[in-house]
């Protein structure tokens, strides 16, 4: 057994991890390459930017560390991978996509989070193109203004505290979603985020229901209005 020497002083850069993964999958995870797999997409996922973030099994494998982590026999490495890829998506933890990328398809694999399903709808709609990076080969972000145009465009100048609850918010919920919770902010004219962030919380947690007319119920305006006070 290799020993470890202890964490090094300072601050260390922290990876979030969600905290139904200690409630809900850590316990039923009974697969050592499944869990490493998992813990490390959360790190690795944590460490790249976009507003959509997925992992290819190249990017597993050119890991050289981690993969020989996976397993003992150096010939098993990849199945190995492939074996805790297909136990992830099985349980639910990943979800994954195929695409068709220089005429070969590619497994994309993305956290099963309100963006992640959101980049699968988008994927299995057609609404992706070729990125022309080797490194991410594909772009899902189709233009749309980003959280910090819509803010400025709609609600009001950005301050830093502001631009870090909207990174929040941008890795929390889909760009969908914060476009229309912000153009309801607008049409219900309450222009301010604590608004917007109550109705995403309420989609989050109750559902996002398409609206036939285009325009909120009163009730709905009330419901809203519990959740944002006065900030």
């Amino acid at each position: 057994m290799k020993t470890f020497k202890g964490f090094a002083e300072g601050k260390q850069r922290l990876t979030p991890v969600p905290g139904p993964f200690f409630t809900e999958l850590l316990p039923d995870i009974d697969h050592l390459s499944e869990l490493k797999v998992t813990l490390y997409t959360f790190w690795r996922l944590d460490s790249m930017e976009g507003a959509f973030r997925y992992l290819r099994e190249t990017d597993f494998m050119e890991d050289v560390v981690f993969m020989q982590g996976l397993q003992v026999d150096a010939s098993q490495t990849e199945q190995s991978l492939a074996e805790a890829l297909r136990r992830c998506v099985q349980r639910g933890t990943l979800l994954e996509a195929t695409v068709t990328l220089d005429k070969d398809p590619e497994n994309l694999y993305f956290l099963n989070s309100p963006k992640g399903r959101a980049a699968l709808q988008a994927i299995e709609r057609g609404d992706w193109r070729p990125s022309g990076d080797p490194s991410a080969p594909l772009d899902l972000s189709l233009d749309h203004p980003n959280i910090f145009q819509l803010y400025e465009g709609h609600i009001g100048p950005l301050t830093p505290m502001i631009a870090d609850t909207l990174r929040e918010a941008e890795e929390t919920y889909p760009a969908d979603w914060i476009d229309e919770a912000i153009q309801l902010a607008v049409e219900n004219n309450v222009r301010r985020w604590s608004y917007v962030a109550a109705i995403l919380r309420r989609w989050q947690e109750e559902g996002r229901h398409d609206r036939k007319d285009g325009r909120d119920t009163e009730k709905d305006r009330r419901r809203y209005a519990e959740g944002w006070g006065n900030s």
